[in-house]
């Protein structure tokens, strides 16, 4: 067996699948860099980005698949799951071996597992599009922290820039330091130092980069929140399934009740 060891980006997944095509190993295991620890007598294979030879793979991909497929393949490339980045470098040799139309077959182990991710990361997709909580800052722009479970922030830009088309606003995934920034014409992608004036690991502004009617505001939210809860019906079992706890923090409506 040999081991490819690529940067985990999608660029590095495509060009792993070129050099399998060119170098033909009997088999092989896709290891994410930072997650790879060598052991002796393994043979390693460091995959360098080409993006010539990613751009043929993904035009490649782009004959044999659907524009749904391909979506679908991006997406769960999203999960940024070890295991998940080793189910696409198999299906993509998969469709690549087989005749068009291949990703219909769900007996397939790895077509299967590429549908199940492409599920998890499009919930959490769901998510980020409900619970994400902007806080207007001083200057009038709009600052949301979020940590979701998969890099979805992709997934999520049109939709946030359509509904706030007349403010500009800033979503920021504090775990994997970069986020989305709209100026009001578009979104550009941005990094920590952006927001270093911010203290990112903590939720909420400090009171001085705050608009002076945010905190009125927030009080209004929580209060239309509570008024439109009806005790008798609570089922606290059924509202974590929809609201799971780690997204409490971010919801000001849940503010001290975490």
């Amino acid at each position: 067996m040999v081991t490819y060891v690529f940067d985990g980006s999608l660029e590095g997944l495509l060009t792993a699948i070129f050099e399998f095509y060119e170098q033909k190993p009997d088999t092989i295991q896709l290891v994410w860099q930072k997650l790879h620890q060598p052991a002796m007598l393994e043979e390693t294979v460091i995959i360098v980005n080409d993006e010539a030879k990613a751009k043929r793979v993904w035009k490649g991909l782009q004959q044999k698949l659907s524009p749904e497929w391909l979506k679908q393949f991006y997406t769960a490339y999203l999960s940024e799951q070890p295991q998940t980045f080793q189910d696409l470098f198999h299906f993509a040799c998969y469709i690549f071996d087989n005749p068009k139309g291949s990703e219909k077959n769900f007996g397939n182990p790895h077509v299967i597992a590429v549908s199940k991710m492409v599920k998890k990361v499009g919930r959490e997709r769901h998510r980020m599009k409900a619970f994400i909580r902007f806080q207007k800052t001083a200057d009038g722009m709009y600052y949301a922290p979020v940590e979701p479970d998969f890099n979805v922030l992709p997934l999520i830009v049109y939709f946030f820039k359509n509904r706030y088309a007349d403010q500009q606003w800033i979503i920021y995934d504090v775990k994997r330091k970069y986020g989305l920034y709209y100026n009001l014409h578009t979104v550009t992608e941005i990094t920590y130092e952006f927001v270093s004036a911010i203290d990112t690991n903590k939720v909420n502004l400090p009171q001085e980069l705050t608009d002076s009617g945010e905190e009125l505001a927030s009080l209004l939210w929580k209060d239309y929140f509570n008024s439109t809860n009806i005790p008798a019906r609570k089922n606290m079992k059924l509202h974590i399934q929809h609201v799971p706890k780690r997204y409490w923090k971010y919801l000001n409506e849940k503010d001290g009740k975490n």
